[in-house]
């Protein structure tokens, strides 16, 4: 089974929310991890006789919205001193009959609580050392013990939509 880094400065994450005001977008890099699959070929579909795995972080302090006090506010909210990491690991991966497309399931850990979740991806192999991982799924932040925050005049939606862009390079 080959092993794959998550390349921090090529991965890439979003996260929007609504609030009543104005949306919320949160954009950042800084993912790391690691996934270990094989590709059935260079450049072809994963195999999937052997099953896949992998763990995935993302530090807190790298969620910005570009807007202080919402930063600030949902810091607070996560108690980022005591829960400093958001963190997945992949549990599942299966074909869902559509080329490129698989059902990939996992726990999900955020402010110490960890669900199970399960959500369409596109996997490829870019090259014999590159496999490329891209999908978004929504979450209700209220699974995770955390109330929808307030800010000031404004209520933030408890659904935050998240969006991954994940590149990973074969290790030795």
């Amino acid at each position: 089974m080959a092993r794959y880094r998550i390349v921090p400065e090529r991965s890439r994450v979003w996260i929007d929310a609504r609030s009543s005001l104005h949306p919320i977008h949160t954009e950042t890099e800084g993912l790391e991890g690691w996934l270990e699959l094989d590709l059935a070929a260079a450049g072809g579909p994963v195999d999937l006789t052997v099953a896949p795995s992998g763990h995935l972080e993302l530090a807190v302090d790298r969620l910005t919205s570009g807007n202080p006090v919402e930063d600030r506010e949902l810091r607070r909210r996560i108690d980022a001193r005591r829960h400093p990491t958001i963190a997945g690991d992949l549990t599942l991966l299966q074909e869902t009959g559509t080329e490129g497309r698989y059902l990939v399931g996992g726990d999900l850990t955020f402010m110490g609580t960890t669900r199970s979740y399960k959500d369409q991806m596109t996997v490829e192999g870019v090259d014999a050392r590159t496999v490329r991982l891209e999908g978004t799924s929504t979450f209700d932040i209220r699974d995770f013990g955390m109330a929808p925050p307030r800010i000031l005049m404004f209520k933030v939606e408890p659904q935050v939509t998240v969006r991954v862009d994940l590149v990973a390079e074969r290790t030795e």
